[in-house]
């Protein structure tokens, strides 16, 4: 894995791990990043920046690694958090859409919940997750967002893997090429 752009200044203490979760993938372990207080609150903070000016109603983000600077983020500007469930995870009354879509090593089941007060429509929503490789879940929730009359208004990943796919407009803190 090689560094090509880098906005923290905080140490990047990153662990890889070949063949995991199957063989042939190299999984990029990003939990060093959250373990040193002063990195994660620089993550925290660098997303604030970007976004304290735009209209969001709500921060979305896929599970797991995503809840972590969703959560956060969401409670830095004051807006609502949804959470992007694997399939099974939610109670069958709270899901508002079930998607499916293919990831680098399989496919994957994703749900929505119901908001509570409001409906999806002419809400605006911005999607952070911990790494961006082919982009399709990122591509999944928003097609599911949009499918039910909400707008996405930009997405955002600590780190970014440039040569998998070709997003010119995420936002990433971080762009590594593969090795």
């Amino acid at each position: 894995m090689k560094i090509i752009k880098n906005k923290l200044l905080s140490n990047l203490n990153i662990r890889t791990e070949k063949d995991f979760p199957i063989k042939g993938i190299e999984f990029i372990d990003i939990t060093p990043l959250i373990l040193q207080k002063e990195t994660l609150n620089e993550i925290i903070d660098k997303f604030v920046d970007e976004l304290k000016d735009k209209k969001i109603d709500y921060i979305v983000s896929p599970e797991a690694r995503g809840f972590l600077f969703g959560t956060c983020i969401a409670n830095k500007l004051n807006i609502g958090f949804i959470p992007v469930r694997k399939k099974g995870k939610l109670p069958p009354t709270t899901v508002e859409i079930s998607f499916d879509y293919e990831k680098e090593y399989g496919k994957d089941y994703l749900e929505l919940p119901k908001l509570v007060k409001d409906s999806y429509k002419d809400k605006t929503f911005y999607i952070i997750d911990d790494i961006y490789a082919t982009g399709n879940t990122l591509k999944a929730i928003k097609e599911a967002i949009t499918s039910l009359g909400g707008i996405i208004i930009g997405e955002g990943v600590v780190m970014n893997i440039v040569e998998l796919n070709n997003n010119n407009n995420l936002f990433s803190l971080i762009d590594v090429n593969e090795e």
